[in-house]
């Protein structure tokens, strides 16, 4: 057997220990180290090569970027736990009560709001449900309904800067994590209206499954409203603002102030400020976001280790010619390349996380999509709204197992009139699933939604391009007989010389 012969049984072992179930990060770093072993012992490569492996370990732990990922995972828990998805909830459901489908509209749009300043699927789909659940189900939503708009709209985080996931694809890749950004918010926010207008058609050919509220649950109205509306979105919009402005993750922004890691910190900072300005700045809160974003850090740097393990011996077998050279001999060419890659990343979606997939099967997509020619920027958005349907695949979606959790609680609070089931929670999330891959047919078919925000490069006008004089010396001779006289042989450069 040869190398080459090696790479697909190699590839094939990442995929049945991807799907066993065990730990990620360290079977990943198991099976590199085995197939390192047998290389070794095959001759493939000198047992010297796997010295590299330290050295790749020190990039990730010096790697300035990552960084980035603690400080906007400490942020979000802040603001998770300070109390802003209740308020929001309360007064957007207010404000769209008296409209059919209205409460779904405050869902959706708390999604976006909270996706850009929480970026945790987990917390922002407990705390809606928690919220959102036990009143769509009082007033009479259908339940397949309010648990797929729950569901789809916590995952929205995943897409809406300021999202880890665009972070980590930022440094897979090596486009600049403003770059990646500025190229999401066309698919975020077709994103949210496409959940709209699935809404306002459910309200229009099933009103009975998406009431309006009753005069009597509309509680505020005029002014107190709008303060109240107020109160809640305009410190989120300041901290989005500043934050993704002073990185250039905004579009029209050309100019960054701040490296990511630093805006990150600054996050940070004004997370804890947000949660004092509404007294819910207290240890219990701090340390229990600080243990959250402990936890994400280590399993993001404990994967990005076992898949470096495993990379560095793929590589060494000559794993991504392999790769390389099957991906560019599909048919259609880049067009192919898509259909393929996007069907094989759905498929891995309903097993692995995004972490997972970002870390491991980026990599070995990313060279291919630079030689067809693919902008990578647009490349990452395009995965990261594919991989947005990890958390709603049925039965392994993890926003489901949320929602199972959450609604089973609330039931036997007497929160909920009635238990929900498993099957409406996987019913229901079929059409938004439906409504996530058709952002992905649209994003490939209108590039511009993912690079009409990004900073278009200095147009060269040839007309007014200035070529700089020839200098010649004393002697009258340019500098290109000057280099010519340096590069003959001596006696002959003394016989050119006047």
């Amino acid at each position: 057997m040869s190398a080459g012969q090696f790479a697909p049984l190699m590839f094939g072992g990442l995929i049945v220990v991807l799907l066993i179930g065990f730990p990620v990060a360290f079977s990943l770093s198991a099976l590199g180290l085995l197939c390192g072993f047998i290389a070794i012992s095959a001759g493939w490569f000198p047992a010297a090569f796997m010295g590299n492996l330290p050295l790749n370990l020190m990039g990730i732990v010096s790697n300035e970027l990552l960084l980035a990922i603690p400080f906007f995972t400490l942020m979000g828990a802040v603001l998770e736990k300070c109390g802003l998805a209740e308020d929001l909830l309360d007064s957007l459901g207010q404000l769209f009560g008296p409209m059919r489908g209205g409460l779904g509209y405050s869902v959706i749009i708390v999604g976006f709001i909270l996706g850009a300043i929480t970026g945790t699927v987990a917390g922002q789909v407990i705390a809606m449900a928690m919220i959102s659940l036990p009143v769509m189900m009082r007033y009479g939503y259908d339940m397949r309904y309010a648990t797929g708009v729950l569901a789809a709209s916590g995952t929205i985080t995943q897409l809406v800067p300021p999202s880890l996931v665009l972070v980590v694809m930022a440094d897979q890749l090596g486009r600049s994590v403003g770059d990646m950004y500025k190229g999401a918010w066309g698919p975020s926010v077709l994103q949210v209206l496409l959940f709209a207008v699935y809404t306002l058609l459910v309200a229009r050919l099933a009103p009975a499954k998406v009431p309006p509220l009753p005069a009597s649950a509309r509680t505020l109205s005029g002014r107190a409203l709008a303060a109240k509306c107020l109160r809640g979105i305009v410190p989120s919009a300041v901290l989005i603002f500043a934050v993704l402005g002073s990185m250039g993750g905004l579009p029209g922004i050309s100019t960054a102030i701040c490296t990511p890691t630093e805006a990150g910190a600054m996050g940070a900072m004004g997370a804890l400020a947000l949660a004092a300005m509404r007294g819910r700045l207290q240890w219990a809160l701090f340390r229990e976001a600080a243990e959250g974003t402990m936890r994400i850090t280590a399993m993001v740097v404990f994967i990005l280790i076992g898949s470096r393990v495993f990379s560095l011996v793929f590589q060494g077998v000559d794993g991504g010619l392999w790769i390389e050279h099957k991906l560019l001999s599909l048919p259609g060419g880049p067009v192919g390349f898509l259909i393929a890659v996007n069907v094989f990343v759905f498929i891995l979606a309903f097993f692995l996380d995004f972490f997972e997939i970002a870390f491991i099967i980026l990599p070995l997509l990313a060279p291919v999509a630079h030689k067809l020619g693919i902008d990578l920027v647009w490349f990452g958005v395009m995965l990261c709204v594919n991989m947005q349907t990890s958390f709603m695949h049925p039965p392994f979606g993890f926003a489901l197992f949320y929602l199972r959790g959450i609604s089973d609680s609330l039931f036997k609070s007497g929160a909920l009139p009635a238990r929900v089931e498993s099957r409406d929670i996987y019913l229901g999330a079929v059409p938004w699933i439906g409504l996530q891959l058709l952002l992905v047919a649209v994003v490939i078919a209108f590039p511009q939604t993912v690079t009409a925000m990004l900073d278009k490069p200095p147009a060269l006008d040839l007309d007014k391009v200035e070529l700089p004089q020839v200098q010649k010396d004393g002697g009258g001779r340019s500098d290109q007989q000057l280099m010519e006289d340096l590069l003959r042989p001596p006696a002959a450069a003394a016989s050119a010389r006047p």
